[in-house]
């Protein structure tokens, strides 16, 4: 197995300049209209608390699926995001609509659960109906250097997922350095996530554009390598179409147009809907 305490090396600051350069290069060329009218459609709409009940996901369902209906030429949304045993509900209220139905599962928010636990309970969503996995690595495992387990972990999860398509959630606000970031990334995509995603939005910081550019390097390394596309999805106190731009102008700019639609880009948020309707 490859040694991942061999990560390449990135210098915190240069970064934060790299990632203010490519947003400003990015800013100046983008189509903010076509842009902002891409984001809808690339958005998971999600609630994670612990009150969420079955009359609130429908209700977030019904508006995920109405958006289009509004005329003002945004499509709806790419999929909702909710906890395993909301899973059903979710499902119900989106028959007959395209949007997919996401979950977190494994531990969520901590991972903090034996690796036969986390599979059992990814197990569980997906014979609920999920389409998406979204899966957190055991962050404690992987600051202590276990790196081959967290590599093992999301290798058994996506197995686990069947045919559902797996993001598996860094946490990067809690691995803090730059180099760490780009070690998870590498890890999580070589052990066959479909998406790599920046936060579960219960820490601080959650997403950041540096953060993003790291992971974003990293997607496209392992693609000039491999040939084999990895999405991304920043989430986490995304909640205006200022921020949501930034993370669409950072994508465009490190990997291009390709992958510039729901396949490929997510963003989960529960207020930017608004927010972009509002724009």
């Amino acid at each position: 197995m490859e040694d991942f305490s061999k990560t390449i090396q990135i210098n915190d600051e240069e970064v934060k300049q790299n990632a203010s350069r490519v947003i400003s290069t990015g800013m100046e060329s983008v189509n903010r209209k076509m842009a902002l009218t891409s984001l809808m459609g690339m958005i998971d709409l999600t609630t994670l608390e612990g009150a969420d009940t079955d009359e609130k996901v429908r209700a977030m369902c019904q508006k995920g699926k109405e958006i289009e209906k509004q005329g003002k030429g945004f499509p709806n949304v790419a999929a909702v995001c909710v906890y395993p045993t909301l899973v059903g509900t979710a499902k119900k209220a989106l028959e007959g609509s395209s949007l997919k139905v996401a979950a977190v599962a494994g531990a969520f928010p901590a991972g903090q659960s034996p690796i036969d636990i986390k599979i059992q309970e990814v197990k569980y969503t997906v014979n609920e109906g999920a389409d998406e996995i979204d899966m957190v690595i055991s962050r404690g495992k992987f600051l202590q250097g276990e790196y081959n387990l967290v590599y093992d972990e999301v290798a058994a999860i996506k197995e686990a997922c069947g045919d559902a398509h797996l993001k598996v959630i860094l946490e990067t606000g809690e691995l803090k350095s730059a180099t760490l970031i780009r070690r998870a990334s590498e890890i999580a995509i070589q052990a066959g996530g479909d998406f790599i995603k920046t936060s579960t939005g219960k820490v601080q910081p959650a997403a950041t554009p540096e953060a993003m550019l790291i992971m974003l390097e990293a997607i496209k390394d392992h693609y000039q390598k491999t040939g084999k596309m990895v999405g991304i999805k920043p989430a986490g106190g995304i909640s205006d179409a200022e921020t949501a731009l930034q993370y669409y102008v950072l994508t465009e700019q490190v990997l291009g147009n390709e992958w510039l639609n729901k396949d490929w880009l997510r963003i989960g948020a529960s207020r930017l809907v608004d927010a972009l309707l509002s724009a």
